[in-house]
């Protein structure tokens, strides 16, 4: 077994998650067809697979052949999208992927490598790992649509390149998510480690117990009160009831999940909402996280006052007139009030008319540019940018004229 003499850094967390956008104003329920025309119909991959993959060997460092710019490991894992993988060293993450206990890090040019400490099969660890890492989608080429339709993301994806969105597997996002429920990072923390510690244990680096993530029977076997007894409170019964729903699931709740895969994304949300403790908003994080729904998006208060400022900054006309439709239901939200869900759609079909069928990675961006850890490092004038309430409301106003004239149009 490799183990690693290296430090921790606390994992940050990332916002709650909203409904899935609806279509074309102004009906709130329905998800809008996303215009792919942008986008090519092959997209480029980062690592092509091979029918005799190499195998490699456990407890050594081997490229993976992709540049800091298609993955930056600290702006991509402690972000909130995952909450099992922990920092191992500087710029190193260590966590399971299935079977497969596995590091990364960059190496002193960017690229990053991977390390395989335990593994069942070294060419399968590399094919999950790929898979894990959502290598099938060329970041740099979303890069370049979104910048040349949006200034101030041309200018974040210069000081931010490499915030990959993962592709993890659906039950572990599913279960995680549930902890994650008006919750803190510690908790969350603790919450996943002892869900994780009913999976097989696969080894340990630098001082952190690592397990393959529990299969569905092993997590039927864990009661609603020895969830309450490890700190859970009222999601215990949220995960014990949601653990039982799957198993009821014709073919298995595991394939189930995966199937969902295959549908559009309004109904993907429909469908994981039916689970005990998954609403629209959490339903959205594990469409985007592991369900392959590119432009479903997690939005919260946070984000809500983002595409506020985005649109005042940078919008054109007909972003000032989506923003008049979102605040004209709660302008409060401007001084924090909370949000209702027919606001957080119409701010979540925003984004989607912006970006396209790939809305999601551009708000994941948007967030960890938002996070104080990374706000620091940015320059001074996005940091100090403010919205003032005044310019705000006469913008809308403005948008007020604009938006009789171009309804017709969408």
């Amino acid at each position: 077994m490799h183990t690693l003499k290296l430090s921790t850094v606390p994992i940050m967390k990332r916002g709650r998650p909203i409904p899935s956008p609806p279509s074309t104003p102004p009906t709130p329920q329905i998800i809008p067809k996303i215009r792919t025309t942008h986008f090519s119909e092959n997209p480029k991959t980062l690592l092509k697979p091979t029918s005799t993959p190499p195998e490699p060997e456990t407890g050594r460092w081997v490229s993976l052949s992709i540049a800091q710019s298609e993955l930056s490991l600290p702006l991509t894992f402690p972000t909130g999208q995952t909450f099992r993988w922990k920092q191992t060293g500087p710029l190193q993450y260590t966590g399971a992927v299935g079977p497969h206990l596995v590091s990364l890090k960059h190496l002193p040019n960017g690229d990053v490598s991977y390390c395989l400490h335990r593994t069942t099969s070294g060419a399968e660890a590399l094919l999950a790992l790929r898979d894990f890492l959502n290598v099938g989608i060329c970041l740099s080429d979303i890069w370049e649509v979104f910048s040349a339709s949006d200034l101030r993301f041309a200018e974040l994806a210069n000081h931010l390149g490499g915030a990959r969105v993962l592709r993890q597997d659906p039950l572990e996002c599913l279960i995680q998510f549930l902890c994650s429920s008006n919750n803190n990072i510690q908790r969350i923390t603790k919450m996943v480690n002892f869900v994780s510690s009913l999976g097989t244990y696969l080894g340990t680096v630098e001082g952190f117990e690592f397990h393959e993530f529990p299969s569905l029977e092993r997590l039927s076997t864990v009661s609603e009160q020895e969830l309450r007894e490890a700190g859970f409170g009222y999601r215990a019964k949220y995960i014990t009831g949601t653990v039982k729903a799957l198993q009821s699931k014709q073919g298995g709740g595991a394939e189930w999940l995966f199937s969902l895969r295959k549908l559009e994304l309004e109904e993907v949300i429909d469908t994981l909402s039916t689970l005990p403790g998954v609403g629209p908003k959490v339903a959205a994080c594990i469409a985007l996280f592991s369900l392959d729904q590119h432009h479903a998006i997690p939005v919260d208060t946070h984000v809500w006052q983002l595409l506020f400022q985005v649109v005042l900054t940078f919008g054109n006309l007909f972003m000032l007139w989506l923003s008049k439709i979102a605040t004209r239901y709660l302008l409060p939200e401007l001084a924090g009030a909370r949000l209702t869900p027919k606001l957080c759609s119409r701010v979540a079909e925003a984004f989607v008319n912006r970006y396209g069928k790939y809305a999601g990675w551009a708000q994941t961006l948007l967030f960890i540019a938002e996070l104080p850890s990374q706000r620091a490092t940015l320059p001074s004038h996005f940091s100090n940018a403010k919205v003032n309430k005044s310019a705000a409301k006469r913008k809308i106003v403005e948008a007020n004229t604009v938006s009789e004239d171009v309804t017709d149009d969408y």
